[in-house]
């Protein structure tokens, strides 16, 4: 029992060194500690905006290196208490250390599922959109039943969901939606979810009965914080005011709350239409404005670096990453981690943490 005991752990830590290596932890640590000295900061909360991005900072940056810390800590003690047994010839000790192992083992769990969420920004908010792809009211359907399953998700995961925008269809469903998803990691989870979503089904706006395929895309970018400095000349931008509207095209409000910003060397667009206050509309458009001009120069960043190593690869933003088959079958498949499941219904019903999981597990330490 010991010897086995011993090789469990040898293991652990052999796999700990690996993924601490993967994942830069020294330089994180470091990091870490810098973070630790801004926030201990005398007039740190004079900025509540900019404190409390700093302490998500700090939050999910112990989330990362704090178990690694411990854990390298906890094995090693626990390999010196199994050696002493041994060398001693105490059976007794057994039992304490089986229970040991049996918490650090739990502990080492804990620290796979943190290493999921190391990304740069994956501690930070999301900029969550779908949008119906061609095929009208199908399509748009589909995109509305896209948006009640990751409400529901949202809701069962404590995530807080902030409508910016719904444009509803004109028979049915929504052409598009933005929101903005927070909570612990939650770029980091909803990342996961960006691409085209293809549903296959007997559609019930066909008279004929026949199988149609309708497709919904997923854009995800990360909430950019005070402290992530984006600069925006305000003589390139384009402000415009209108009313808010609500389904049927009807207007819900006789004031013009709704903003729309358009950063003009781009062509960059980003609105706000579901607060009251057309300054908070204004401040929500212009927080997505950065993120997406903040996506923009990210992506135009890595296309450089990969031209420059001569590793030009197909651009997958955007492209199919997820199948929901109806009928002649039921079937949700992942076409990235070729994860899938049957149960459909509880798919609908906001069940994506396993999809999100996979994808995550598989790019685990990539800079995704």
């Amino acid at each position: 029992m010991l010897e086995d005991a011993k090789q469990t752990l040898d293991k652990m830590r052999t796999s700990l060194k690996t993924k601490a290596e993967a994942l830069d932890i020294e330089h994180k640590r470091a990091v870490l500690a810098e973070l630790e000295e801004q926030g201990n900061a005398p007039g740190l909360w004079d900025n509540s905006t900019a404190a409390q991005a700093l302490m998500q900072k700090l939050s999910a940056a112990r989330a990362v290196v704090a178990p690694f810390d411990t854990l390298g800590k906890r094995t090693a003690d626990l390999l010196e208490l199994i050696e002493l047994a041994q060398m001693e010839d105490d059976a007794g000790m057994a039992s304490e250390i089986e229970r040991d192992l049996t918490a650090v083992q739990a502990d080492y769990q804990v620290l796979e599922t943190a290493t999921l969420f190391s990304g740069e920004y994956d501690a930070n908010g999301a900029i969550f959109s779908i949008n119906a792809g061609a095929g009208g009211t199908e399509a748009q359907d589909w995109a509305s039943m896209l948006v009640r399953a990751y409400v529901r998700w949202a809701q069962k995961n404590n995530f807080e969901l902030e409508v910016l925008e719904e444009t509803q269809g004109e028979e049915a469903g929504i052409k598009g939606f933005q929101a903005i998803v927070r909570g612990t990691n939650a770029y980091g989870h909803v990342k996961a979810e960006a691409g085209v979503h293809r549903l296959v089904r007997i559609s019930p706006f066909n008279s004929a009965g026949k199988r149609m395929t309708s497709f919904a895309s997923v854009d995800v970018v990360p909430e950019i914080t005070d402290d992530i400095k984006i600069e925006i000349d305000s003589k390139d931008l384009r402000i415009d005011y209108f009313l808010s509207g609500g389904a049927g095209g009807q207007n819900v409000q006789k004031n013009e709350t709704a903003v729309r910003v358009t950063h003009l060397p781009t062509g960059i667009v980003a609105q706000s239409q579901n607060e009251r206050s057309q300054g908070r509309n204004r401040e929500l458009a212009m927080s997505v404005l950065k993120s997406r001009l903040f996506e923009k120069e990210w992506r135009e960043q890595q296309e450089e670096i990969a031209r420059v190593r001569g590793d030009v690869r197909k651009n997958e933003w955007g492209s199919q990453i997820r199948s929901y088959v109806f009928q002649p079958y039921q079937m949700v498949k992942d076409l990235r981690t070729g994860h899938e499941t049957a149960s459909i219904a509880e798919v609908m019903d906001g069940d994506f943490n396993p999809f999100i999981y996979a994808w995550l597990e598989q790019n685990a330490g990539s800079k995704v």
